[in-house]
Formats: structure tokens, C-alpha cells, sequence
């Protein structure tokens, strides 16, 4: 769901305070898919990509 496709489970885990508890909520889904990244990968640079 929203701009970088963040499942339920994974925003509420990943969730930062202060933002919105919506997961479409475009700073709230960002800032939790970035955490879920960092958290998983290391590093939002170690994600694989399309390119």
C-alpha cells in the first residue's frame, strides 16, 4: 500500500513516531519502508533494484 507498496505488518512494525499512523500517508509509508530497508539490507544502497 501507498507510494512504496508497504504491507500492513510491515509498516506497523517500522512505524515512526510522529508521522501518521496511515499507511498511505506518503512521509509515514517513506519513512517506514526505509526503516524495514535499513533494517533488513543494512543500508538502503544494499537493496537490489531494477537496474
Amino acid at each position: 500500500k501507498g507510494l512504496l507498496q508497504v504491507i500492513d505488518p510491515t509498516f506497523k512494525a517500522y512505524h515512526v513516531a510522529g508521522t501518521p499512523h496511515s499507511v498511505t500517508d506518503p512521509v509515514a509509508n517513506i519513512t517506514a519502508a526505509a526503516n524495514y530497508a535499513a533494517h533488513r539490507y543494512g543500508s538502503i544502497d544494499n537493496v537490489n533494484s531494477a537496474y
